[in-house]
């Protein structure tokens, strides 16, 4: 089983997605899309919006790490409406937030057709609440919960009509998110956690194990420039199952790392990262671009 990802979030805790398979699909959270936010903190009171521009060159990989055959690429895009009342709950900043995401993807392979690219809408991302702590000594630690809505345009079950890979999952997902942080004169040291509890395609009767991913995050701004480095991690803690059978062979491992360079504009912030591809086993890895903007209201 291969697998490979989209996630789309909010600004200091983001949601995506990711993946290829015949029988299963995306993973919830796209590695690597929260380098370089402050995963511990909430922004100021406002409306925001964020666009996170993820580009990604893919090949599969077995669970010894050897390439099978299978390339993806794509464009993701992950629009997201940020809203921070001002309010406290629990002593902590409160926030909330909304995305939807869409992709453009295409695959190869010898059993896979050509002329397989297309548009689609990924799992529309609720998140109801997020939660941010300012914590002694310029420690910052956050929590959120994202619900992902069973409504992707397709899906393994329903793939599109070219034949190419769906563009979202058939199920939901809950994924709570812890995020710590560090900011202290311009430094800015992040590990954003997130663990995915994938509910059951009831299409094909497959669900996936629960994964966890962790995003990092080492930078540091000058006026208005920010530089440092990035890196993902991403687990599966089970196997996969079908008809409520294990399958063996369906463990993900990732881990990638590359540089993060951002520019503070008039009103507008905007960060790039690239990662490359480590490791990767029972998965599709490869490089990275993520070109996101903030835009306060």
């Amino acid at each position: 089983m291969n697998k490979y990802m989209l996630m789309a979030a909010m600004a200091g805790s983001v949601i995506v997605a990711g993946a290829a398979s015949a029988t299963e699909l995306w993973d919830p959270h796209l590695r690597g899309v929260n380098e370089g936010l402050a995963a511990g903190a909430l922004p100021p009171q406002g409306f925001y919006f964020i666009n996170d521009s993820y580009f990604l060159s893919y090949e599969s990989t077995n669970d010894k790490g050897k390439k099978t055959g299978l390339k993806v690429d794509a464009y993701v895009d992950v629009p997201i409406l940020l809203w921070s009342p001002g309010v406290k709950v629990l002593g902590a900043d409160y926030a909330l937030g909304i995305a939807q995401p869409f992709d453009n993807v295409s695959a190869s392979a010898s059993t896979i057709k050509s002329g397989n690219a297309h548009w689609g809408t990924f799992n529309t991302v609720l998140i109801p609440g997020a939660l941010s702590w300012s914590l002694p000594n310029d420690f910052h630690l956050a929590t959120s919960l994202a619900y992902y809505v069973n409504d992707a345009s397709s899906s393994p079950a329903h793939p599109p009509s070219n034949g190419g890979l769906g563009s979202g999952n058939g199920y939901w997902t809950i994924e709570p998110t812890v995020g710590l942080s560090w900011l202290h004169d311009g430094w800015n040291l992040s590990a954003d956690v997130h663990y995915d509890y994938n509910g059951k395609d009831s299409s094909t009767n497959y669900q996936s194990g629960d994964e966890v991913a962790i995003d990092y995050t080492a930078t540091k701004t000058f006026g208005k420039w920010t530089v440092g480095i990035g890196a993902y991690t991403e687990n599966q803690l089970q196997e996969d199952t079908k008809n409520g059978v294990k399958q063996s062979g369906t463990m993900v491992q990732n881990f990638g790392a590359g540089p993060i360079v951002g520019y503070a504009f008039e009103g507008i912030n905007l960060q790039a990262t690239y990662n490359h591809e480590i490791m990767t086993h029972n998965d599709v890895g490869g490089d990275f671009v993520n070109i996101r903007a903030v835009v306060p209201f």
